[in-house]
């Protein structure tokens, strides 16, 4: 599974019409929605502003007004394609005046997304987990120190009784995480996954 390591645009146009296609990194729904909801008020002229989305298992597809079928599906089949994950693809059409029909419709969307990715730098999809961990003040070096050697990711650090660590790092880390701090504080430990992405 591959991301794409930064968001690329492009834009087609066909028969007057301008289909401005981006696609880019997004970790969850609540994530893609808020991008969509940038693009509606930063293109305000626009007919349409359909999307897809693969993200950890979650996907999705939208098409906005466009007739059903013509638009986030052949997105969505586009990402999947290519193998792609925690990927949003958006695009937003200014309509020309001349309707392209359906075939033209599915031809359209898929080529804007398709051409978005030609320029786009892909990257290894590692799927990663949220965890938060809570242990006494005398464990907090050690853990900060684990947590970088296995390449995690300290979210947020919140000192009040304990220490409550939000640590995201890769899936494939967070057993040897747990079990390794579970030693290290003799089993003062509270560990709780908090979300995860699969990859």
């Amino acid at each position: 599974m591959y991301s794409l390591a930064h968001p690329v645009t492009s834009s087609l146009e066909i028969r007057k019409s301008r289909f401005l296609a981006c696609v880019e990194p997004v970790a969850d729904r609540a994530a893609a929605q808020a991008r969509v909801n940038q693009l509606r008020a930063e293109h305000p002229g626009c007919a349409h502003v359909c999307w897809a989305l693969l993200a950890g298992g979650h996907s999705a597809a939208v098409d906005d007004g466009e007739p059903s079928g013509t638009a986030g599906r052949p997105m969505l089949d586009v990402l999947r394609h290519q193998q792609l994950d925690g990927v949003l693809a958006t695009v937003v059409r200014y309509f020309g005046g001349v309707k392209l029909g359906a075939g033209g419709l599915v031809r359209a969307y898929t080529d804007a997304v398709a051409q978005a990715l030609l320029q786009a730098e892909k990257v290894e999809y590692i799927p990663t987990q949220m965890l938060s961990c809570e242990l006494a003040y005398a464990h907090e070096g050690i853990a900060r120190n684990l947590i970088a050697e296995l390449g995690g990711e300290l979210i947020e650090v919140n000192h009040a009784e304990t220490v409550c660590l939000q640590v995201s790092l890769p899936a494939t880390a967070a057993d040897a995480l747990q079990e390794q701090l579970l030693s290290l504080t003799r089993g003062e430990l509270r560990c709780a996954v908090i979300n995860s992405s699969d990859g």
